[in-house]
């Protein structure tokens, strides 16, 4: 029996190469994006049939009920890979109210809407969901707040929905991809900074753009372990996908921990314990 996915960001970078290797293993593909003629080539290239192209910016304000009625017309749901999303980086401070909720909208609010309108049928089918996360998801370096706040928004919810989905059978998988050489760094959003902050945001962007291209991933690896989770039947809950996510999202944990303990005494003691 044929698959269905609904695939967000699905005309580039990684929600591109996840759809291609879905129809390749015979599922049919709700892709979703924002470019019509990129997805007009997504279809082109599979077997007629089997992908639904579903032109949309998953901000707007019907954008829930056009995606619940495209998983209606396919008559179920298999597999999320709510993928769409965008970068923002640049000092906290620096950073407009419009900009905020821009990257808020986007990463978080649209993300949500994306789920609100496909559960009903993944709780349905016991089937999985990928949310897409980011090394930054579970901790922030300077010029990475926002982006990382709304990150880290997907990361808590996701967490929090696979304990209300476990019941039910449907899984989900958070993927904190590193670094990876796809179109969203030349979609990112920098707002540059003030003198101020030149010594930490302005340093960390400059070094940032002086990478070499051996510094970048291939984004195929991030691909690969989509497909991989979604095949599971017991996925992990979080995967990090690169060398320098793994690494920093560890050297993070450890840096945390090592905080908690420091500072433990300061909490205070249970009830009917000495202090």
């Amino acid at each position: 029996m044929t698959s269905t996915w609904l695939i967000t960001g699905a005309t580039s970078g990684f929600g591109r190469l996840v759809a291609e290797r879905a129809l390749a293993a015979g599922a049919h593909v709700i892709a979703v994006g924002r470019r019509s003629d990129r997805l007009a080539e997504l279809a082109d290239s599979a077997t007629e049939g089997h992908v639904t192209e579903l032109p949309l910016d998953i901000t707007a304000p019907d954008a829930e009920q056009v995606l619940a009625d495209a998983v209606q017309a396919a008559g179920g749901l298999d597999v999320l890979v709510n993928n769409a999303g965008y970068g923002l980086f640049g000092p906290v401070e620096q950073i407009d109210a419009d900009k905020a909720r821009a990257i808020f909208e986007t990463n978080v609010l649209a993300n949500l809407a994306v789920l609100r309108a496909t559960l009903p049928a993944l709780r349905a089918s016991r089937g999985r969901i990928v949310q897409i996360s980011s090394l930054n998801g579970q901790f922030a370096w300077a010029s990475s707040g926002l982006y990382s706040a709304s990150k880290a928004a997907v990361e808590l919810a996701g967490e929090a929905l696979a304990h209300e989905l476990a019941p039910t059978g449907a899984k989900v998988t958070i993927v904190e991809p590193g670094v990876f050489a796809t179109e969203f760094a030349a979609r990112v959003d920098v707002v540059a900074p003030h003198d101020v902050y030149a010594p930490t945001v302005g340093k960390f962007l400059a070094d940032f753009s002086s990478l070499p291209p051996s510094a970048f991933g291939n984004a195929e690896t991030v691909a690969d372990a989509v497909m991989a989770v979604v095949a599971m039947e017991e996925p992990p809950l979080r995967l990090a996908v690169g060398a320098d996510a793994v690494e920093g999202i560890r050297e993070s944990l450890r840096s945390r921990l090592a905080e908690l303990d420091r500072w433990e005494s300061f909490a205070p003691a249970p009830l009917g314990r000495p202090v």
